[in-house]
């Protein structure tokens, strides 16, 4: 069952040197243009009122990885604004209240899979 499922419509030119870190944004359509610099943009296309649990799957593209954390006010930004700040960490608790941590994932391979077209995601395995 899909918690969410959205596809990219543009990737910020600063996006990679926050993939190199682990982070990745994502602001919906129409972000202003400081925000969309750092984030991937995208279309929603289905949204869950629920928040995904801890073990969820998160898909970018061929690119997987497991939801580890929910910050308690990330899904109601991600429903609210399509914003929220993944942290491919692998940690057991969000550091930040808006952020969803995930496995860890090779940087390189995120960054070839972010493109305009491909789909993003959230749903149980």
């Amino acid at each position: 069952m899909n918690y969410y499922k959205t596809v990219i419509t543009e990737v910020g030119p600063e996006v990679a040197d926050l993939l190199e870190g682990g982070v990745l944004i994502l602001y919906a359509d129409g972000a202003p243009p400081e925000l969309a610099e750092v984030s991937v943009l995208h279309r929603v296309e289905a949204a869950r009122a629920d928040a995904p649990e801890v073990g969820t799957q998160l898909r970018i593209g061929e690119i997987g990885a497991v939801v580890t954390a929910v910050g308690p006010t990330a899904w109601h930004k991600v429903n609210e604004l399509g914003h929220v700040v993944i942290n491919f960490n692998g940690s057991a608790v969000a550091e930040r209240p808006g952020e969803i941590c995930a496995q860890s994932v090779d940087p390189a391979a995120l960054l070839a899979c972010m493109h305009s077209g491909v789909v993003i995601e959230i749903a149980d395995r």
